[in-house]
C-alpha cells in the first residue's frame, strides 16, 4: 500500500477524501492499527490501483493494535508524543477528573485530527483528541 501511495504521489489526506474517513484513520489502516471495512477495501483498491483480492487479503483479520513500536518509542516524533503524556499526563488526568469526575477517556469511542496553524512565529502542529468519557462504575 505504501508503495502504491508513493507511486501515485497521494497524501493520507487525499486518500481519506476518497474513503470518506479522517487522514489519521487512513494512516492507521496503512500501519495495521485499524480495521478496514469492505467499503474501505473497495475504495482503497480503486484509489491505489491495487487488485481488490490482494488488498482484501492484506487487510483481512483484526488489527494487532499497539505492537508497532517499541516502548519507549525511539522515533523522535513519536517519542515527543510519548514525552507529552509523560510530562502532562498527571495534569491532564487531574483536569479531566475535575471536569468529568472519576473515569477515563475512551480510545475506542474516539476521533482525532491533525491540523497545521501558521503565525508570525512559524508553523504549529495542532493535534485534537476526542474521546467519549467513561465514568467508573461502583460495584
Amino acid at each position: 500500500m505504501f508503495e502504491a501511495k508513493a507511486k501515485k504521489q497521494l497524501s493520507f489526506e487525499q486518500i481519506a477524501k476518497e474513503l470518506g474517513r479522517s487522514e489519521v484513520a487512513v494512516a492507521a489502516l496503512f500501519y495495521g492499527q485499524a480495521r478496514a471495512s469492505e467499503e474501505d477495501v473497495s475504495k482503497l483498491s480503486k484509489a491505489l490501483e491495487i487488485d481488490h483480492k490482494t488488498l482484501e487479503q492484506q487487510l483481512a483479520g483484526y488489527p494487532d493494535r499497539g505492537r508497532v513500536i517499541d516502548m519507549p518509542p525511539r522515533e523522535p516524533l513519536i517519542y515527543r508524543l510519548y514525552e507529552i503524556v509523560q510530562n502532562y499526563g498527571p495534569a491532564y488526568k487531574a483536569v479531566l477528573n475535575e471536569k468529568f469526575g472519576d473515569g477515563i477517556m475512551s480510545a475506542i469511542s474516539f476521533s482525532t485530527k491533525v491540523e497545521k496553524e501558521t503565525d508570525e512565529k512559524g508553523d504549529w502542529a495542532v493535534i485534537t483528541l476526542r474521546g467519549k468519557w467513561l465514568p467508573y462504575t461502583r460495584f
